[in-house]
């Protein structure tokens, strides 16, 4: 390389066509090829078209389109002329990706421009796409700065595709010239992705999802439909942040709606933050010397400390399965795009050491013909991708759970709960054959229940968050503390006699529910996964008047404050829109605190006094 004339000239005596530029080219080598929609497509094409000319070149490259010439030719030559190393994290059970298995080397995005600069592996020619130089000789790598600056920087012979259909992105995205061997100006429309179709299921884990985000989160989002579902359900968020892996389209439309501001991110503030774009024309415009986003490579960008500086980091990453236990098997597919080489383990770990900080997994219960579950007993024959003990929460269409600290038992019981209906009591019998579950532990109603997000909802009492839900199987033991914690007189009220032993038995009728003839809303304050139940009302039909028999008990510090308000309301809107009569209640006359509950409600309150009182309200007679 020479650095003592003008860059300019230089660029001129480096210019030549691509034929010429494959002549740097020697059996033997081993040439990385500049990956995702940044690919040189045309560089990659004329070396595909002289393949004949070489032995054993070794093809290194970020998991590119399947369809790829040099890929065709790998395949055709039994590797005499070319091999494929791609670089791959996740399984390749997917039967468009199982034909190539032999070619992915598993490595954690982070660590891949260290095996290149390292000479672990030495590149000895790279082959990338650029920008036009500016009048300073730097030329950006444009739409995929990720793993190609390290092998760009750390090649013997780089070969330029000058592009002027690149755009120019900021950050530590730039070349120079006199970093560079030989320039070969041809200009291509860059490779674009369209966005999978989101399904119902994939809307449903969005909402979820949205739940979990608070505002000034930071967020880094897959390139999956369910990903792409949950962007369009943080419409209503605030003050969001951006350190991703990939730039999307929907992220562009966050940004330019405001709901992205990156303002509270806490570090690179003001800054979308990521080393690839994957999407469409009108996303890379948007990248265009913005200066609102900045590209740095994957030893950054993935980097567990990086992310982990963050303010409430939020991880959000499709599973194609996951067992009980909570191990995580990530592919790509058509429907899952490059999810293999996300760095999914990176972002999850510095997520769990964000302050405030959530990982998040997502996936459809089921497989896309609806045949197989998407949760199984265990992973077997297939590679794990996230190891249990770093998973936190876990979201189907079904619902989300938080299994961190949690037991096997607790955890199996959690992934079933998410689980399709149809597949929920051969899971339980599974985990029982394993040992995961104890061997008396039925599903009851719940193993038909569709957990209703609509009656969540977050109050607040006494300058805390209160959120109230409908109950959920890995609630046993807080219901059980719950009521071990109440007051002497509270347990009289709710259970008509003395009562100081709460076994598993005498509480599963709560949490074995189908939300529909049964039903249980809890209240909690506390983490997500470890909230503390202060307040829980319950209703059962009976059939023979198609009336819900509601009851409530609330702990002592959140009583006078409106919870067991808010919780018969709840209740009575949900058995209103199952098509109950009414609600009723028995409890002794003295019960002032029912009575009032009762009263609260829009409809007429009826009693009859026998040797309890009972308080009845029909949804047909309202005040």
């Amino acid at each position: 390389m020479k650095y003592n004339s003008y860059w300019a000239d230089d660029y001129i005596e480096k210019r030549r066509s691509a034929a010429k530029a494959m002549e740097l080219i020697c059996s033997g080598q081993r040439i990385f090829i500049g990956s995702f929609c940044g690919q040189p497509q045309y560089l990659e094409q004329q070396l595909a078209d002289s393949a004949s000319r070489f032995a054993n070149l070794e093809i290194v490259r970020i998991m590119s389109m399947e369809g790829s010439p040099l890929t065709q030719i790998a395949n055709k030559s039994q590797e005499q002329n070319v091999s494929i190393r791609n670089i791959y994290l996740g399984s390749a059970k997917s039967l468009d990706l199982a034909p190539n298995m032999r070619f992915y080397t598993p490595v954690n995005m982070s660590e891949v421009p260290n095996l290149f600069t390292s000479r672990r592996i030495p590149i000895d020619v790279a082959m990338i796409q650029v920008t036009p130089p500016d009048d300073f000789g730097w030329m950006s790598l444009g739409v995929s700065v990720d793993v190609g600056m390290a092998a760009a920087l750390s090649a013997d012979i780089v070969i330029a595709q000058v592009n002027t259909k690149m755009p120019k992105v900021m950050g530590k995205s730039f070349i120079h010239v006199n970093d560079v061997t030989a320039v070969v100006e041809h200009d291509e429309d860059l490779l674009t992705i369209t966005k999978p179709p989101a399904t119902k299921a994939d809307e449903q884990i969005g909402l979820h999802i949205a739940r979990l985000i608070e505002d000034g989160s930071t967020l880094q989002i897959g390139l999956d439909a369910a990903s792409q579902a949950t962007s369009k359900a943080l419409l209503e968020k605030n003050d969001l942040g951006i350190h991703s892996a990939f730039l999307t389209d929907d992220i562009m439309r966050l940004y330019s709606i405001g709901v992205v501001n990156n303002h509270k991110k806490g570090f690179n503030e003001g800054k979308l933050v990521a080393s690839s774009a994957v999407g469409t024309q009108m996303l890379y415009e948007f990248l265009d010397f913005n200066p609102a986003v900045d590209f740095y490579p994957t030893d950054y960008v993935n980097d567990i400390e990086i992310i982990s500086r963050h303010n409430k980091m939020v991880s959000m990453n499709v599973a194609r399965y996951m067992d009980l236990t909570g191990q995580v098997s990530a592919d790509a597919s058509s429907y899952t795009l490059y999810a293999g080489v996300s760095g999914i383990p990176d972002f999850v770990r510095g997520s769990n050491r964000s302050k405030g900080g959530k990982s998040i997994i997502m996936l459809n219960s089921v497989t896309e013909d609806g045949k197989q579950s998407r949760i199984v007993p265990l992973l077997n024959n297939t590679i794990t991708t996230v190891p249990r003990e770093d998973v936190r929460y876990v979201v189907t269409e079904y619902g989300a759970v938080n299994i961190f600290g949690k037991s096997t038992q607790e955890r199996a019981l959690a992934m079933i709960s998410l689980a399709h209906p149809d597949f929920r009591d051969q899971l339980l019998e599974s985990a029982k054959e394993i040992g995961m579950i104890g061997k008396e532990r039925t599903l009851g109603d719940s193993v038909h229940g569709i957990y209703p997000v609509k009656l969540e909802e977050i109050v607040e009492i006494q300058g805390q968050e209160v959120t109230l839900r409908p109950v959920k199987t890995v609630d046993e033991r807080r219901i059980q503390e719950h009521f071990y914690n109440m007051d002497r007189k509270d347990i009289l009220s709710r259970f008509f006699h003395e009562k100081r032993k709460f076994y598993r038995q005498d509480i599963q009728d709560m949490f074995h529910i189908d939300y529909i003839r049964n039903l249980t809303i809890v209240a909690l304050v506390g983490d997500f996964g470890f909230g503390r139940v202060v307040g829980m009302g319950e209703y059962y039909l009976n059939p023979a008047m198609n009336m819900a028999e509601v009851s409530f008990s609330i702990s002592k510090e959140f009583q006078g404050y409106g919870l067991g308000k808010m919780l018969i309301r709840k209740l009575a809107e949900a058995a209103r829109e199952n098509g109950f009569t009414g609600v009723f209640a028995y409890t002794s006359r003295s019960n002032h605190r029912m009575i009032n509950l009762f009263k609260s409600l829009p409809y007429k309150v009826n009693t009859t006094i026998e040797d309890d009182l009972e308080l009845t309200c029909r949804f047909d007679e309202p005040l």
